[in-house]
């Protein structure tokens, strides 16, 4: 296994870290867009919900929207999250499941990978329990 140098692991660990900026960055815009209660109607209606029912569904669509895209975004910082400990650790550039080596090309491109496409194929390959 070869293992990357002090100085790759810390090219590593500024790269999480900026990538992990960035995407705290992006979740705190997104959540200072998204309405904290449901939004009034501009007609001066008190009802924090729309009366027709094609405007509900949209409602609905863009909430959930909202919900799956902050889930995404919690997902992504805890990956970033979890490549930052696996440098503390000594195990970052080793795929989780064969533990060989990962190529610098793959590692630039996403920092935070832990299984290689051969071994994911193969998991993907496996019954769901």
């Amino acid at each position: 296994m070869a293992a990357l140098d002090p100085q790759e692991l810390a090219y590593f660990e500024k790269l999480l870290k900026e990538r992990r900026a960035k995407a705290l960055s992006a979740a705190e815009e997104g959540e200072s867009v998204r309405p904290k209660e449901a939004p009034k109607e501009s007609s001066g209606d008190l009802s924090a919900y729309s009366v027709h029912m094609p405007d509900q569904g949209t409602d609905a669509m863009e909430r959930e929207l909202e919900f799956l895209l902050a889930a995404r975004d919690e997902k992504y910082i805890r990956h970033l999250d979890e490549a930052l400990q696996r440098i503390k650790d000594g195990t970052f550039g080793i795929w989780r499941t064969c533990n060989k080596p990962i190529s610098r090309a793959r590692l630039e491109a996403v920092p935070n990978a832990t299984e290689c496409i051969a071994c994911k194929s193969q998991r993907d390959k496996l019954p769901r329990r």
